[in-house]
């Protein structure tokens, strides 16, 4: 019984682009007691398995979290399969704005204790009490009220490439180091504002609406579907589109456009840029922003240092990895003192 990946992401890699079928990148989460992590997990593979979904899916006690793509016309299956599950059925699938045959090259599905690492101690306070649900057309008008705070719940690095108009973004590394920050913060207008929050798919929004509940804000609204899902609306409805940029996405697009301005700059050279790499030092893979002029002369590197170590022979270039961890490092955290803009 196959309960694991067993092809490299090169070998995936060859067979997607031999395969001719188009694949659709989606995600989904949802908040429920799962009694036995593990059991689920194992589940979800063997049934995905078989009609080739690849991503990345995280399940905890507390429920389901999940970034992946398929073939295209295994996804009636797929959510067939979805709805057999009672807490699954019909729960809501952010459909990405930008379609890639290799957003994900491998199916990695991990138990963990949170599906979204927050720090919190949820016996503190209760997660179903989250704030009020908005879509494109209220958070546009929300975003328009004076009375109204908006926050991004994401990291620096997504909102450096786009973020909504007028939005506070903090200037923090993860969501963990973000709650108590916004919480201090805003403590003045805990009675009398509008509390509007946004991130990526909307799960971060989803316990971030009820922490902030829990700790005095009386009025909490937060973007159902989050950026991916408000995109969606606004080409549909022909909205006016408030956010500017890019959304950053977790999986190897890296980002999806949602306008056409470029709010970013390289990291290296400082001209207007929103293209973000990993250093190819297998000893570094620093996140960074690098435009193409910066990439050809730095071998795509984040320093001096690292275009050296990709001039050495493998054997020496192991050296320098060995007992290194740098996987954590693929979206974190785009901080080095090496990159002059950043």
């Amino acid at each position: 019984m196959q309960l694991y990946n067993k092809l490299s992401a090169q070998e995936r890699a060859e067979i997607l682009e031999t395969a001719g079928t188009e694949r659709l990148t989606l995600s989904f989460y949802q908040y429920v007691r799962i009694g036995n992590p593990q059991l689920f997990r194992d589940h979800l593979f063997l049934s995905w398995e078989p009609i080739e979904v690849l991503g990345r899916i995280y399940v905890a006690h507390e429920g389901v979290n999940a970034q992946l793509s398929l073939p295209a016309p295994y996804f009636e299956e797929f959510k067939g399969h979805l709805d057999s599950i009672s807490f699954l059925k019909d729960v809501r699938l952010n459909i990405a704005i930008e379609q890639d045959l290799k957003s994900f090259l491998k199916l990695t599905i991990k138990v963990r204790n949170k599906i979204v690492a927050d720090g919190l101690e949820d016996n503190e306070f209760d997660v179903t009490q989250k704030g009020v649900h908005v879509n494109a057309i209220k958070f546009n008008k929300l975003l328009e009220d004076k009375n109204t705070i908006c926050v991004d719940m994401r990291n620096h690095y997504e909102s450096e490439i786009g973020h909504f108009q007028n939005a506070i973004t903090p200037d923090v590394d993860t969501f963990r180091e973000s709650l108590p920050i916004i919480e201090k913060d805003l403590s003045n207008y805990k009675e009398n504002k509008n509390l509007l929050m946004y991130c990526t798919g909307g799960i971060r929004c989803e316990k971030a609406s009820a922490y902030f509940k829990y700790k005095g804000f009386k009025k909490v609204f937060q973007l159902e579907g989050g950026i991916i899902e408000y995109a969606r609306q606004v080409k549909k409805n022909d909205l006016e589109n408030k956010f500017t940029g890019k959304n950053f996405v977790f999986d190897e697009r890296r980002s999806e456009q949602i306008s056409d301005d470029i709010i970013a700059q390289c990291h290296q050279c400082g001209k207007p840029c929103d293209t973000h790499i990993n250093c190819i030092n297998e000893a570094c893979h620093l996140l960074f922003i690098q435009c193409k002029n910066c990439g050809e002369k730095m071998n795509q590197c984040c320093s001096n240092a690292c275009k050296e170590i990709t001039l050495l022979s493998d054997e020496e270039q192991k050296i320098y990895r060995k007992g290194n961890h740098n996987s954590n490092k693929v979206f974190k955290k785009g901080r080095s003192e090496s990159l002059k803009f950043k």
